[in-house]
Formats: structure tokens, C-alpha cells, sequence
């Protein structure tokens, strides 16, 4: 059974901050199995619906997390040649720990050229910077040496879920991802999107991707989600737009898509 997901709206500094706890509460207490947190850290323009992510993500995940019980929480996603892997890593183990392990370390390569500018990385380096730092962050969780010790050790599995649809990025959750997300998929497309990843390795790879339904008529969105389920989606998550009006959408979304 596809399991339902949100991205939480984190496009608006002027947002309070309990608006986000009040989403991830109701989505909760909805049946929604994981919330995500998108990630820009300098983006060229206003934040919005093209550069989400005011609040840092693993830091609202903490807070986030420490007012739920049930709910995951993931980045969707954090762009990690930007950041130490070495920090990433210790940042999300601890969040792990402290959530009782209801953690999902999304990672993606990144697209927008003048953030990377804006923070001094090159972006024709971020597939290396990428894959080097999934090397260093499997072997950390997976408990190899790397020069140091390493806490807090995972007790249950930490998924890292790779996003994107490029041949890079299916490529590289087949090499290192626990779980894949697409984007703006149809039925055919996502079954394209997953016949590629899987002639990329055999890895057992949970496999879903993300709609985005802000305004109008559910209905299309709705079929959709049932559309891409049937085609072998195992998530699916939905984006509700701006915050004044997901919660509403959150749940109508909800109650018409498990009404069948």
C-alpha cells in the first residue's frame, strides 16, 4: 500500500514557526507517514514556491520532532555538496537518536548555479563533491573507520533517499540510496524513472516521488497519486503550497485520496 507524505511549506520567513508544528501535528494525526523539509541556504531570488527551505531543515527537524511521536521526518532535499559530509553526518545520527529514529537523510546534487557561487562551491564539481560525500556517509553509518570514532552509532538503520531524475541522480540512488523520489512524474515517466534506477544496480531501493497540488480542483492530483501507485509507487508525497491554506488542502487531500 503507497504510504502518503507532505512537504511542509517552508517558503515564508515571515511564517511563525508553531505553524509548522501545528502542520506536522495534523499530519500526524491524519495518517501522513513522513513530512519533509526542502533546502536552500543562499538562493538568488525571494523564497517562494522555486526556493523553499527559510528554516534550516535539520535543525527544524529536531524541533519539529520533539513535538510528535510517529511521523518521519525527512530533507526533500538537503543539497549536499554544499555542506561537510563529516557534519551531515553527525548532525543526522544525532537527530536519529533523538527522534527515536525517525530520520530520513534525503540528499540531492543541487541545479541552481548562482547558490553555489553564492557560497563558494564550484558547480561543476557538485557529482563528485556528491558521491564523495555518500561514500563518507555510508561508511560512517555503516560503522567503517574513517580516522575517528564515530557517535552517536546508529541503532536502527538511518534510509538515505536520493532525489532527482537525471541519470546521475538514478545512478547514484541505486548506488547508495535506501530510497528514491522523483519529481513531476506521470505514471508512464515514474515507471520509466524506476526501470532506469534498477538496471543500475540491485540494491533494494524504496521508490515514490512528489506531487504538488497548491490551488484548484484536487481532483486531477488525486488521480495521479492513484495513477503513479498503481504504476509501483511506494510513497507519494504532496506539496500543499503556502502555508495559509496547506493545512485545509492537507486534509481534503487526504480524506479523497483514501476514499479511493
Amino acid at each position: 500500500m503507497v504510504e502518503l507524505q507532505v512537504v511542509l511549506p517552508d517558503e515564508s520567513a515571515a511564517m511563525p514557526p508553531e505553524r509548522l508544528v501545528e502542520l506536522a501535528v495534523a499530519a500526524e494525526e491524519l495518517g501522513y507517514g513522513t513530512a519533509w523539509l526542502p533546502d536552500h541556504l543562499l538562493p538568488p531570488g525571494e523564497f517562494g514556491s522555486t526556493y523553499g527551505g527559510v528554516y534550516e531543515p535539520l535543525v527544524t527537524i529536531g524541533y519539529l520532532a520533539a513535538r510528535t511521536s510517529r511521523i518521519r521526518f525527512g530533507t526533500s532535499v538537503l543539497v549536499l555538496p554544499m555542506r561537510s559530509a563529516f557534519v551531515v553526518a553527525k548532525q543526522a545520527a544525532t537527530l536519529h537518536r533523538l527522534s527515536d529514529e525517525r530520520v530520513v537523510l534525503g540528499l540531492g546534487a543541487g541545479w541552481a548555479h548562482e547558490e553555489f557561487a553564492a557560497v563558494g562551491v564550484p558547480f561543476e564539481e557538485r557529482g563528485r563533491r556528491t558521491d564523495s560525500s555518500l561514500e563518507i556517509l555510508r561508511d560512517l553509518f555503516e560503522g567503517r573507520d574513517r580516522g575517528g570514532v564515530f557517535e552517536p552509532k546508529l541503532r536502527a538503520p538511518l534510509p538515505i533517499m536520493i532525489g532527482g531524475t537525471t541519470t546521475p541522480a538514478l545512478r547514484r540512488a541505486a548506488r547508495f540510496g535506501d530510497e528514491w523520489q522523483g519529481l513531476g512524474l506521470d505514471g508512464a515517466g515514474f515507471s520509466a524513472a524506476v526501470a532506469r534506477l534498477r538496471s543500475f544496480g540491485e540494491r533494494q531501493v524504496k521508490v515514490g516521488t512528489r506531487l504538488d497540488w497548491s490551488e484548484g480542483d484536487p481532483g486531477p492530483v488525486v488521480a495521479m497519486a492513484h495513477e503513479l501507485a498503481e504504476a509501483g509507487a511506494e510513497t507519494v508525497a504532496v506539496s500543499f503550497g503556502d502555508e495559509g491554506g496547506a493545512l485545509e488542502r492537507m486534509t481534503r487531500f487526504y480524506g479523497l485520496f483514501t476514499a479511493g
